[in-house]
């Protein structure tokens, strides 16, 4: 029996739900790069990925799939092209309690441009139940204005069911026979 291995990237700004997204859905205890935060990101919270994060999925025994987190950081932006290389999708996961989250999705599908468009991307918005506004047809608008298309979910990265609707939409549509078992 052969093992086939595929990777997906998560992506997005600092405190956006990536870590808890891939530790909600992961086989294996998952490996950070945690560090204490010493910037603005200290308002948001304690501690931020400096390099990435690792959790691991396996389907129907003989597939793997891998899952990084990115450092949210423009400063840890040298690991962003790291991470992608290999990778089958991203998902961008967008904290909707941000200042500006049109901004932050204009900013991560810009930085990831060329591989979204290789490849495949699917949007998560964090924190809804605490901010409804902007709304899920306001991501699909500017992602239009983007020039992109993409499934958009909100999802609670806490939710190990809404993180798997978002790696199931992802390996849906590289290949529509894939499934995530829950």
């Amino acid at each position: 029996m052969s093992v086939t291995n595929k990777k997906i990237i998560f992506t997005g700004p600092v405190g956006s739900g990536k870590t808890t997204a891939i530790n909600s859905i992961s086989d294996i205890r998952t490996v950070t790069t945690d560090a204490m935060a010493s910037d603005m990101t200290q308002s948001r919270k304690p501690q931020t990925t400096v390099a990435m994060d690792y959790g691991l999925i396996t389907l129907d025994g003989d597939e793997r799939i891998h899952l990084y987190g990115t450092p949210g950081q423009e400063r840890f932006d040298f690991m962003w092209n790291i991470l992608i290389k290999g990778g089958i999708g991203l998902i961008l996961l967008l904290d909707n309690t941000r200042k500006d989250p049109f901004q932050d999705m204009k900013f991560y599908t810009h930085a990831f441009r060329e591989f979204i468009e290789q490849q495949q991307l699917v949007v998560g918005i964090t924190r809804m139940d605490l901010q409804r506004r902007p709304g899920l047809t306001e991501y699909r608008q500017w992602l239009e204005q983007l020039g992109l298309k993409a499934p958009i979910f909100e999802v609670d990265a806490r939710s190990r069911n809404d993180v798997i609707t978002l790696v199931q939409a992802l390996l849906y549509s590289l290949d529509p026979g894939v499934s995530v078992d829950e």
